[in-house]
């Protein structure tokens, strides 16, 4: 396969995050996560699994860094664990927390693997949690100081920050339906979480960018698909993309909050937002990141509740996660948002992988095919956004390897690497040597083009210390 589209200093990643590989969670002075909590009690996550081991990435970085080097990655995302930086979430800063991010960091330089950090992929320390969490301002706060200390330490290395993580899925999984952490069943009464996740991007990126870094947020999107051409339907459809899609995108991208009119009088950020709240959230990006797996078709709703009732998706595959593939989707969306946005920054795909039931041979290998194929159709789409006008900058798999999977535990596997949770062996898929063949291709292809060369990619390994 050749994607002809892509330039030649695009970015070949994938991404992870903090509490569902890390594991050490009681070790080096991490202080408890809204997830510690949620896992420890019962039946909130699937069989009772936790994150308290994970993947053991804490212990096993090196082998970690090792398999990235040996997929031919240009970047790496990845989440820092904000309790194991501040324990509380505010005050003392944690020096051995901070010494595991260093030595990531430069493992991943010497390599030339770029470091993406993510601030914030929903671990809030517990003790901001007992504080009100997203719901009280003052986490916005907290926030901005925790985003200053990490850029302050690894900001001589690291040019590409992303503030927050899918804030739409925190809000609504973890604050309005309590099937994520910290399990809060508020319903509507969740959208100031919002508001101040927003809040903490405007001012977590006002410190990194006085820092002369680069910041990026990464939204969950979907494309929105009436379930009819009817008004009702319509009507739906739009008030579903206002929720999912523009309140966390108008916000940043225009300065202005969408219309919830839909959702009732009560459905109201008014009582949130202060004099100048929204001029420091709109400050303007340096790229923007879409979180990408399916569409959603959204009909009139049957009963009285919310303005919208979602509706299936039919004849298409579906993942093990029951999820439609729809490549053609992902293209639809960048297109989308460039015509939605006119002033669109440039676009980083920072999710986009699919969960197979991974079945190991009596060889030993993975042939994991259907991922295979997930992957090289959702790229032929973004080659075809690019060709469309669209400037997408990289593309990071979720995920690099099996993990803790939220609430579903270790039942949904993402990686390109397989992972036993009993012995922490790892194995590569078929999907990772696919990945890597093409990573080889393209970046073949485009040393040809401009003449041996490469523009981009990671700092000089000489910037490691």
């Amino acid at each position: 396969m050749t994607l002809d589209h892509l330039s030649a200093d695009f970015i070949w990643g994938a991404s992870t995050a903090s509490y569902q590989i890390e594991g050490a969670t009681k070790e080096d002075g991490r202080g408890p996560s809204v997830w510690d909590t949620f896992t420890a009690r019962p039946d909130r996550v699937r069989d009772g699994h936790t994150g308290d081991v994970a993947c053991d990435h804490y212990h096993r970085y090196e082998e970690d860094l090792a398999l990235m080097a040996e997929a031919g990655l240009t970047g790496y995302r990845f989440s820092i664990a904000w309790p194991r930086i501040q324990p509380t979430g505010k005050g003392e800063v944690n020096p051995q927390g901070l010494d595991f991010y260093d030595r990531l960091v430069d493992g991943l330089l010497a390599r030339g693997i770029e470091p993406v950090p993510t601030l914030f992929h929903w671990d809030l320390p517990q003790g901001l949690e007992d504080g009100g969490g997203w719901l009280d301002r003052d986490t916005a706060h907290r926030f901005a100081e925790y985003a200053a200390i990490m850029a302050d330490e690894l900001g001589d290395r690291v040019q590409k920050w992303i503030t927050l993580n899918e804030p739409f899925i925190h809000m609504v999984w973890g604050y309005g339906l309590g099937t994520h952490a910290p399990g809060r069943t508020l319903f509507l009464d969740c959208l100031p979480v919002a508001h101040h996740q927003l809040l903490g991007h405007g001012l977590a990126l006002r410190e990194l960018r006085a820092r002369g870094l680069q910041v990026m947020i990464a939204n969950n999107c979907t494309p929105v698909w009436p379930a009819s051409d009817a008004p009702a339907d319509r009507a739906a459809a739009q008030a579903y993309d206002n929720l999912h899609n523009r309140l966390f995108n108008d916000p940043i991208l225009t300065g202005t909050y969408p219309d919830l009119s839909a959702f009732g009088a009560d459905a109201t950020l008014g009582g949130s937002i202060r004099d100048g709240d929204l001029e420091l959230i709109s400050a303007p990006l340096d790229a923007l990141g879409i979180n990408y797996y399916n569409p959603t078709r959204i009909q009139a709703p049957a009963s009285e509740g919310l303005p919208f009732e979602e509706a299936p998706i039919e004849g298409y595959r579906r993942t093990a996660f029951d999820w439609p593939v729809v490549p053609d989707g992902l293209r639809e969306l960048l297109v989308g948002l460039g015509e939605r946005y006119p002033a669109l920054p440039p676009v980083y795909i920072t999710e986009n992988g699919c969960s197979v039931k991974d079945v190991i041979t009596a060889d030993g290998t993975i042939p994991d095919l259907d991922r295979i194929d997930y992957l090289h159709t959702h790229l032929q789409a973004v080659d075809a956004a690019v060709a469309q006008g669209v400037d997408v900058r990289g593309y990071f798999t979720w995920t690099l390897m099996d993990n803790f999977e939220w609430a579903e535990g270790f039942h949904q596997r993402f990686g390109l690497v397989y992972v036993d949770h009993d012995t922490q062996v790892r194995t590569p898929k078929a999907s990772f040597a696919w990945y890597r063949d093409l990573i080889r291709a393209q970046r073949g292809r485009e040393c040809a083009e401009t003449g041996g060369s490469r523009a981009g990619g990671a700092s000089r390994p000489d910037a490691v210390r």
